[in-house]
C-alpha cells in the first residue's frame, strides 16, 4: 500500500513539474497573435511561410501572418499580415521572406525605408523578395563550380599546359 502512495505522489510532482515547464515555455515562446492594422504584400513564391507566422523587424516580432491566398490575375502569393498598431511602417517598407534556420521555418522580415510616409491600414507593401529554396542556391553552386572548372581548364590549355601539370614557378632570388 505504502507503495503505491509514493507513486502517486511522484506522478504528481512530474505532472507539476510538466506544467510548469510548458507554462515557461508559452510565456518565452512569443506565441501571442499581435493585434494591429492589416496590410498586404504580393511575392513570386512563399514557399514555407504559413499563416501563423512572425513578422519582424530587426528580429523583433511586430505582426503576424494571418493569411496566404493566391491573386488570380497576376498569379503571385498574396501574404495577409497584422502589424502592431504602435509600428508605423513607411511607405518605401520592404518585405524579405527569411529562414529562421536550415532546418526551421519562414518568417516575414520587414526592412523599414525612409519615407515620410506611412502605409494606411489595409494597404499594400510594394518591395517585397523571396527567397530561393535550397535546393535552388545548391544548383546555383554546382553550376558555378562546373564553370568555373571549365574555365580553368580552358585558360590551362591557352598558356600551353595540361590539367594536372603545375605552372612555371619564377626563379627565386
Amino acid at each position: 500500500m505504502r507503495r503505491n502512495v509514493i507513486e502517486t505522489v511522484l506522478g504528481g510532482v512530474v505532472l507539476a513539474v510538466a506544467a510548469v515547464f510548458l507554462a515557461f515555455a508559452y510565456k518565452s515562446a512569443d506565441l501571442r497573435k499581435v493585434q494591429g492594422y492589416d496590410v498586404t504584400a504580393n511575392f513570386n513564391s512563399i514557399t514555407g511561410l504559413q499563416s501563423g507566422a512572425d513578422v519582424r523587424i530587426s528580429g523583433v516580432k511586430v505582426g503576424t501572418v494571418t493569411g496566404l491566398t493566391l491573386d488570380p490575375t497576376t498569379y503571385q502569393a498574396v501574404v495577409h499580415l497584422s502589424v502592431d498598431n504602435s509600428v508605423k511602417l513607411p511607405r518605401d517598407t520592404a518585405a524579405v521572406i527569411a529562414s529562421e534556420s536550415l532546418l526551421g521555418g519562414k518568417f516575414l522580415s520587414l526592412e523599414p525605408g525612409g519615407d515620410p510616409d506611412a502605409i494606411k491600414p489595409n494597404g499594400k507593401i510594394e518591395f517585397t523578395q523571396s527567397t530561393p529554396g535550397l535546393e535552388q542556391l545548391l544548383g546555383q553552386v554546382i553550376f558555378s563550380l562546373q564553370s568555373m572548372s571549365k574555365s580553368g581548364d580552358q585558360a590551362n590549355g591557352q598558356q600551353g599546359q595540361t590539367p594536372g601539370q603545375a605552372p612555371a614557378q619564377p626563379p627565386k632570388l
